[in-house]
């Protein structure tokens, strides 16, 4: 008998309204394997050991089915990328898209604070805290839109369990969008997209991830075999399911697995993608390691100086992020050993984002319906970019082509435009040579027709600290960036701001954001 909890704002537990508390049944067939002891620091599995339980009677194919199926979920999300100020909706109008505002739950290092609530607790609470920011009226949602990575089979469609439990009207449509790192950038594009075709006029749209509680799976063979019982009990009973269980099973089907982290074509895990892009483009260790220190640096003064107050959501009354080393050196960085490309690599764990648990919500609306609920906007949403390039050679270098597609299709000047840099900070290295790759003649003949991206300025870039310090939920720091960006250009004054974002698989996103003048 299961009865989960979920936690409320102040950190408290409360049984979930999702999942009901289901009896065991009378005179069923149990399957019962005890397997492991997980060792989360090192991932992998110390002890584990079986045993089979026999009862009498049978359970029906279909819940014997439903009950062992592994996730099956996907999501999908239109990857083209268009110029906003183009699109017309009904009428022939121009519509704008403006973010109102968002937030996020304080980011933390995996298996910590939130080490016992589900990814679903977490987006629920950033939906609640971004309508306690607002005091959005929940009836006034036209649609809800999620992004994450590392699926749970209760909770498939995320977007949809989170929003129901956190007191939207059950009429609200919702759905889970998952393009690895950029997925709350999908979750958010796809809002404007719905705005700008007429269909909504306002969306939450957010993303969440927790590494707390990942999916392990048992092997696949034997995860064949107990979806295969139903169909043994009925012909041979009790006996015959047991002896379908045994035929054929070996010790080593008795096992886990673990989610791999490499990238399914290449083979490689993206520390090593990102350490060879760093070769590629001249990025030394040292200039890695004072990237570190620097995101640190900002993202402690940025807490320091109150920056984060009204962007994080408290949690059990805190709004600190855990994984903030303020007063990190490149001393005592230099000295840790490289963990992907051994032993002459230069990416460590500190020049590395590390595992992260957290949720974000942004909100987003057409222009004229934020004015006519009384919001004052904090940017219009200009245009974006989803692109691809080569996973052998470039998985992580996809933040210079969708910038390089974003500022010529709006006639933009990266260097003398753009007041606002939020690029995504997967590792060091990789952000550092996307800079390089922007800034390159050759790469430019090669890639773009001679013209360069730009250099950019570095008293520009991520002046709040980046996904090094603050970390990286796979699910939510694309709404985080959009967040960040957004409130720099009201308080710098500056009118536009460049996002810019890799993702597994050679993946990445651009996105214009300009400053609404309030």
């Amino acid at each position: 008998c299961s009865d989960p909890k979920i936690a409320s704002l102040d950190g408290s537990l409360t049984p979930s309204p999702i999942y009901r508390c289901k009896a065991a049944l009378p005179h069923s067939t149990l399957i019962g394997i005890i397997i492991h002891r997980y060792q989360r620091t090192q991932h992998h599995i110390i002890m584990l050991s079986s045993r089979l339980l026999l009862r009498s009677s049978s359970v029906s194919s279909s819940r014997r089915a439903a009950a062992l199926l592994p996730s099956s979920s996907s999501s999908s999300a239109q990857h083209s990328s268009f110029s906003t100020t183009a699109q017309k909706n009904n009428g022939n109008k121009a519509t704008n898209v403006v973010v109102v505002d968002g937030v996020r739950l304080p980011f933390a290092m995996s298996s910590t604070i939130y080490e016992d609530q589900l990814a679903v607790d977490l987006q629920r609470l950033a939906y609640q805290g971004l309508v306690t920011k607002t005091a959005l009226n929940k009836e006034d949602v036209d649609y809800i839109l999620s992004g994450t990575v590392i699926q749970e089979v209760r909770t498939s469609n995320i977007a949809r369990e989170a929003a129901i439990n956190a007191g939207f009207p059950a009429s609200i449509g919702a759905h889970t969008v998952s393009m690895a790192c950029i997925s709350s950038s999908v979750a958010i594009s796809s809002a404007a997209e719905k705005i700008i075709s007429g269909k909504a006029s306002v969306v939450l749209a957010g993303g969440v991830e927790t590494f707390s509680d990942t999916p392990i799976r048992l092997s696949r063979h034997l995860r064949q075999k107990l979806i295969t019982m139903s169909k043994a009990m009925k012909k041979g009973g009790p006996i015959g399911a047991v002896r379908h269980l045994l035929k054929g099973l070996k010790m080593k089907d008795i096992s886990l697995e673990v989610p791999a982290i490499a990238n399914y074509t290449t083979g490689e895990v993206m520390g090593v993608s990102s350490d060879k892009l760093s070769a590629k483009f001249g990025v030394s260790r040292l200039e890695q390691d004072e990237f570190t220190v620097r995101s640190h640096s900002m993202a402690g003064k940025a807490h320091a100086d109150g920056w984060y107050d009204g962007e994080i959501v408290p949690y059990k009354g805190s709004t600190e992020e855990n994984g903030i080393k303020a007063t990190s050196t490149v001393e005592k960085v230099s000295k840790l050993k490289p963990a992907f490309v051994k032993p002459h690599g230069t990416h460590t764990a500190a020049n590395s984002s590390y595992l992260t648990d957290g949720a974000a919500a942004s909100l987003i609306m057409s222009e004229e319906k934020a004015l006519e609920l009384g919001f004052k906007p904090l940017c219009y949403i200009r245009d974006w970019s989803f692109k691809a390039c080569d996973p052998f050679d470039e998985l992580l270098l996809g933040p210079t082509y969708c910038s390089q597609e974003v500022l010529s299709r709006n006639n933009l000047n990266l260097e003398s435009d753009i007041g606002v840099f939020e690029i995504h900070e997967a590792f060091a290295g990789q952000i550092l040579s996307n800079l390089v790759a922007m800034n390159s003649q050759a790469f430019a003949d090669a890639n773009f027709g001679g013209k360069k991206v730009g250099e950019v300025d570095m008293s520009k870039l991520n002046t709040k600290g980046g996904s090094l310090a603050v970390g990286h939920p796979f699910g939510a720091t694309g709404s985080r960036l959009v967040t960040t960006a957004a409130k720099r250009l009201q308080a710098e004054n500056e009118r536009f701001a460049l996002i810019a974002a890799c993702a597994d698989g050679g993946l990445g996103h651009a996105c214009i954001l300009e400053r609404y003048d309030n």
